[in-house]
């Protein structure tokens, strides 16, 4: 399997669908995405706790989860790196025992606020997410991780501010860049100034009417395209169904009658089951 940074320097848009757990991660891997991403805003909500609450040990055990079960490269959200410049030692020693090809590092506020949620950005100065850069560049010992600079501050400061941040994350050693905006126009404009590779968040609603296409976004040097949390909402939606058709004693509506059956048999193909049997059968002795 390729890395992530072979991917990358081989000129497409790697697009990395959320995965939360080891099924999501195959899933991904079966439907021919080449990388998945680990966001700590999903991974909040599945906790019921906010990404604020997070801490690096749940996401290395995610990584450790999916990596037992797929050798998929893995994107880190990071959010704030969980510390001052000098706890980026240790950020960045977990991630890559944890195998993430790549960890994406914002200038958020820490501890992280909830608030980040509903658009109200609490950013560090520019300044000090430059030593964090740095210190993440001087602890990295793979050569393959990626180290992505990430800054939210379109939202708080306007697309200029953003810029000169993105500028000087560059010149600090961050291998990408990520200037967080959903706009197409915006993204042209990010690529105007800034070097490739850049990093975007993939359409909530898919490529098909965003304005700009995979192949446009890769001319102007985007090379990673997160989707953060679609599959996410899609696992809500339909266990939220689930459980209300449960509990009005009817078929589920997204399942139809049979299709519960149906659906595991093919959870177990994802799941490698034949594979297990397949071991158990030739090395495990019969009992009674």
């Amino acid at each position: 399997m390729q890395t992530l940074k072979s991917l990358i320097q081989g000129g497409e848009l790697v697009v990395a669908p959320v995965a939360l757990n080891p099924v999501m991660a195959r899933l991904a891997e079966d439907a021919g995405f080449k990388a998945v991403y680990l966001s700590g805003g999903s991974l909040g909500w599945l906790k019921c706790v906010t990404e604020a609450n997070l801490s690096i040990n749940d996401m290395v055990d995610v990584a450790i989860d999916i990596r037992g079960a797929t050798k998929i490269p893995i994107v880190l959200d990071a959010g704030g790196g969980w510390g001052e410049p000098v706890h980026m030692h240790r950020t960045i020693a977990l991630s890559e025992v944890a195998g993430f090809a790549a960890i994406e590092i914002e200038d958020q506020y820490l501890p992280r606020r909830v608030q980040h949620h509903i658009g109200e950005e609490n950013l560090i100065p520019a300044e000090s997410m430059v030593d964090k850069i740095k210190e993440a560049v001087a602890a990295r010992t793979d050569p393959n991780l990626i180290i992505i600079g990430r800054t939210n501050a379109r939202r708080l400061h306007g697309l200029d501010e953003a810029l000169r941040r993105g500028e000087m994350y560059h010149r600090a050693g961050a291998d990408m860049l990520f200037i967080h905006s959903r706009d197409p126009e915006e993204l042209r404009k990010i690529a105007e100034r800034l070097p490739a590779p850049l990093m975007m968040f993939a359409p909530q609603d898919g490529f098909a009417s965003f304005g700009i296409t995979p192949a446009e976004l890769t001319k102007l040097g985007y090379r990673l395209a997160a989707s953060s949390g679609t599959a996410f909402a899609a696992m809500y939606k339909a266990v939220r169904q689930s459980y209300a058709a449960l509990a009005r004693g009817e078929v589920d509506p997204l399942l139809g009658k049979g299709g519960a059956v149906a659906e595991m048999k093919l959870a177990h193909e994802t799941t490698g089951l034949s594979r297990l049997l397949e071991i158990e059968k030739r090395t495990t002795q019969r009992v009674g």
